[in-house]
């Protein structure tokens, strides 16, 4: 059965940390699926500008049974984090695949601003972008560039988006997968 994985994308996320575990995931045969916070399609990045359209909503996945999925992917980026962060359909689509004990990949400053209020972090192992560990109390911050604790994955920023991509597909189908995609990329 073909794994499937969201990407939640805001504007102002960071373009690799986006991008890469798309690329990445597919590469892999997962299914993958890109979802605007908002209604508009077209997602802008924060550096690049890069606008990507997005393949649906993020209200279109929560109208869907939400336990087909095995993974949601958090690009991190400021401000795309922070939006990530403001938006309660975000919080809805984690919370239920937390309840369902599905893959929750955080990356640079989204596990402590999107994950940690809704205390996905609470007694987890965890890393962030340098700093933003302060920000909040919960779970044990390692200075790793990537941390898994059960269902959680975590990684430091855009230098880490490889290794952190190749994480989420040893979790879903094994690190002879995660190998492959490894040596296709050269990582």
């Amino acid at each position: 059965m073909t794994k499937k994985a969201i990407v939640l994308l805001a504007d102002g996320y960071e373009d690799v940390e986006a991008v890469t575990p798309i690329d990445y995931l597919r590469r892999a045969g997962i299914e993958v699926t890109s979802a605007s916070i908002t209604e508009n399609l077209i997602v802008t990045s924060r550096w690049g500008g890069i606008k990507i359209t997005a393949d649906t909503t993020l209200a279109q996945i929560l109208k869907q049974d939400i336990s087909i999925w095995d993974a949601v992917i958090l690009p991190g980026g400021i401000p795309g984090a922070t939006a990530l962060a403001a938006s309660e359909e975000t919080a809805l689509l984690l919370k239920k695949m937390a309840s369902y004990e599905k893959l929750i990949c955080a990356i640079c400053a989204s596990p402590v601003l999107v994950l940690a209020p809704l205390g996905l972090l609470k007694e987890k192992k965890y890393t962030c972008y340098m700093g933003y560990e302060e920000k909040t109390t919960d779970g044990h911050w390692l200075e790793e560039r990537v941390v898994t604790d059960g269902n959680i994955i975590t990684s430091r920023a855009a230098g880490t988006t490889g290794e952190w991509s190749i994480a989420i597909i040893n979790a879903l189908l094994g690190s002879d997968e995660g190998k492959k995609i490894m040596q296709t990329v050269l990582l």
